[in-house]
Formats: structure tokens, sequence, C-alpha cells
């Protein structure tokens, strides 16, 4: 049985902390970038998803919302996934998401979102 509750590494270094879900499946957290982000101003950021129940199914999708805390740029990532639990009872997350940040016009606008995906792997 997958839960998304407790710490996690991506495969670019980034990390979150997931709470434990509420009676909705809801949850909250934080998620801090790794060196792959590239960017020394991002600090960790606030994180609020939800996963689908796992009494329906052992393998649940998910999505969650980070609201990125810069110094200077908004910015919102959106992951959209599914928890795996291998043979040894490993769970990972692989997900897909879509970043997007504030544009200076509608001109702009086609550049303000990039698309990626992520692989996390439980911290014990």
């Amino acid at each position: 049985q997958c839960l998304l509750s407790g710490s996690w590494r991506s495969n670019t270094g980034c990390r979150m902390v997931v709470s434990t879900l509420d009676k909705d499946n809801r949850f909250s957290g934080f998620y801090l970038p790794g060196p792959a982000a590239g960017n020394s101003e991002l600090l960790t950021s606030p994180l609020e998803g939800s996963q689908q129940d796992t009494r329906l199914v052992p393998q649940p999708t998910f999505y969650f919302t980070v609201n990125w805390r810069l110094r200077e740029a908004a910015r919102t990532t959106v992951f959209l996934g599914q928890c795996y639990v291998d043979t040894n009872g490993e769970e990972t997350l692989h997900a897909r998401w879509l970043l997007r940040e504030v544009a200076d016009s509608p001109d702009e606008d086609w550049k303000a979102t990039r698309i990626g995906t992520s692989i996390f792997t439980r911290i014990k």
C-alpha cells in the first residue's frame, strides 16, 4: 500500500515532506529544490495536494501544487502522478509537472510554462 506521507527525494535532488493524510486523503507539507534547480534564491516552499483512497486502489494517483517562495519572481508547479510499490515493497512516485512563471504580457505567455518529469523515492 502506498501512502504519500513522509519524506521523499527526487531524481534531481529535490526533497519534500508530506504530512499525514486527512480523512479526505488531502495533505500538505513543504518542498525544497535541489542543486538541479540552479537557483539559490529558491526557499523551502509550501505544498498541498491529494491522493486517491488506498482502500480503493493500492497504487494511487495523486497531485500536489507547490507555490514557490521566491525573492523576486512568482512561480507555481503542479505535479500529477502515481505511487508504485515494487515486489520488494519499495515505493516510488512517478510524476509529470507543469511549472508556470509569471509572464509580463500576453505576448510573453508562450514561454511561461515548462513541463517535465520527476521520480521520487522515500527517504528512510
